[in-house]
């Protein structure tokens, strides 16, 4: 068999023989630097045979390099991915495992409610002759932005005055009044004494532990808070009951902190608040109560306040006595309050603030 003719590398320039070198001295590019190196080892009189064995490639692929950069030059250096080998699972396919991911089993004829990726894999495989591993399910769906995630409930707003009252709030919220200030008040609780699972950094496979409770014998208080959005602090009392009587007294050391100007009190429509002790009352000191929507307490600005509160003082906590408690809740609104900003911009860029908004959220 007649051996095959060396091949070199074209005549190169000074220039670009100095290139060749800053490449692959330089390059980060591990493909780019070794298909230079191949290139120079040859521009400087080595056959395919040495360069083979010195970059440990076979000598068909050195000719290659040496024929791309021949007709192609520097561009021949860089590598061209080829994306891989096609995927198998056609588009068709990938729609179909992503509209059956987002179907009920149970409308299937399925005798469960609830998908696991190895049932999912069995109905296709099953059903449709789509055989994928979970892997691939795994990652369809991921690429398609379905992700595995809890069922939520909402109410529908049946108030007739919805629009109303909402336009209302957020007129308070975005242009608040000059002669007083408007002030969100609620409920938080009730606070019984129970260990609560939490979140925290632990090493790995050893979170922290708290017991389990089945009794609870120290009986529950209640937290009357109000968020004055002027200044962005919060205000609370701790009581046993949050009767009617508890939340005037309430609205009355309110009246006592703010002694001058109206007072807007945005509440929900929980019965105490319109008992006719209260708003008699309130009339009589100029406080006028602002009522969300039915089933649409949302739209009262304390609620993100609680979750926070709940969060950080009752998540991962197991307090010995409701002394311990409070006393934990009321530190962390100290905190919160030397740091508390004047409270604007209520859901900005949200839905309800369209004109053709639909109360079916809550």
């Amino acid at each position: 068999m007649a051996r095959r003719p060396e091949v070199f590398v074209r005549e190169l320039a000074p220039e670009e023989a100095q290139r060749l070198v800053q490449i692959s001295r330089r390059s980060r590019d591990r493909v780019r630097l070794r298909r230079a190196g191949i290139v120079l080892a040859s521009f400087q009189g080595r056959t395919v045979a040495d360069i083979a064995v010195m970059f440990a490639a076979s000598q068909g692929r050195v000719r290659e390099v040496i024929h791309a950069f021949n007709e192609s030059g520097f561009a021949a250096l860089d590598p061209k991915w080829s994306g891989g080998r096609p995927s198998r699972i056609g588009p068709q396919a990938r729609e179909q495992i992503c509209r059956t991911a987002r179907s009920a089993p149970s409308a299937l004829g399925l005798p469960f409610t609830t998908w696991s990726l190895a049932k999912l894999v069995g109905y296709l495989a099953e059903r449709t002759r789509i055989t994928v591993s979970t892997e691939t399910v795994r990652r369809i769906l991921a690429q398609a932005g379905i992700s595995w995630q809890a069922t939520k409930t909402w109410k529908h707003s049946r108030d007739p005055e919805f629009s109303a009252k909402k336009d209302r709030i957020l007129a308070l919220y975005d242009h608040p009044p000059t002669d007083g200030r408007v002030v969100c008040v609620d409920e938080f609780g009730p606070l019984n004494l129970q260990p609560r699972p939490g979140r925290g950094w632990y090493p790995a496979t050893r979170p922290a532990r708290r017991r389990a409770t089945y009794t609870r014998t120290a009986g529950v208080r209640h937290m009357f808070a109000a968020l004055d959005l002027n200044t962005g602090q919060m205000f609370y009392r701790f009581r046993d009951r949050k009767r009617w009587p508890q939340f005037l007294d309430f609205c009355k050391q309110l009246r006592r902190r703010f002694p001058a100007g109206k007072i807007y009190l945005v509440c929900d429509n929980y019965g105490s608040h319109g008992k006719t002790e209260v708003t008699d009352w309130c009339t009589g000191h100029d406080i006028e109560l602002v009522y969300t929507p039915t089933n649409a307490s949302w739209l009262n600005w304390i609620e993100s306040e609680f979750t926070a509160i709940r969060y950080f003082t009752l998540d991962g906590s197991d307090y010995p006595s409701h002394t311990a408690q409070e006393t934990a809740i009321a530190g962390y609104l100290r905190w919160r309050n030397k740091r508390a900003q004047p409270k604007r911009h209520f859901a900005t860029n949200s839905k309800i603030r369209r004109p053709d908004y639909l109360p079916n959220v809550a």
